[in-house]
């Protein structure tokens, strides 16, 4: 096979445009990690339509171009700010405690599989939710703990003062 040959056969294939007779994608659960991030689509009938791995920066791209949808995710400090951010193009968040979601995850435990099981326990009607704060209940709430630490970290430190000087 000549270079020329190969070089042809090489070349990338150019996406194809989408079909006018895909599936709507009514909610989506997301996974939050660290750096990646693992989404999952279903239409309204539970069947799963996609499934995304995404980077943080390339997260909030990809929800500007979906229509408003359902977006499920476990709650956790950083899911506040991805919430409010989600709001804003018009998508209802729904924030669910990890122990409502791990009853719907089908095997062993990942982010993918972690995704599936968010998309299917935010459809359900029964479901406890964690309200999204504001970014001033965020911020007092960051005060609070830091108050905390600060108190039991002068509490170790006399503690230890009283027990080296009983030595």
């Amino acid at each position: 096979m000549s270079h020329k040959e190969f070089k042809k056969i090489s070349e990338p294939i150019e996406p194809q445009e989408a079909s006018p007779m895909q599936p709507a994608i009514n909610v989506l659960g997301i996974a939050m990690a660290k750096h990646v991030l693992h989404a999952v689509g279903m239409e309204n009938t539970g069947e799963i339509v996609f499934r995304k791995r995404l980077s943080r920066h390339d997260l909030m791209p990809f929800m500007a171009k979906l229509p408003p949808v359902l977006i499920g995710m476990e709650a956790c400090g950083g899911a506040h700010d991805w919430a409010r951010r989600f709001r804003e193009p018009g998508h209802h968040v729904k924030r669910m405690a990890p122990p409502c979601v791990k009853p719907y995850v089908k095997s062993k435990k990942n982010d993918r599989r972690d995704a599936e099981a968010i998309a299917e326990a935010v459809t359900r009607p029964t479901l406890r939710l964690v309200p999204i704060k504001d970014v001033d209940q965020h911020d007092m709430q960051a005060l609070h703990r830091v108050r905390e630490r600060l108190i039991g970290e002068r509490t170790a430190l006399v503690h230890a003062g009283h027990g080296l000087l009983h030595a």
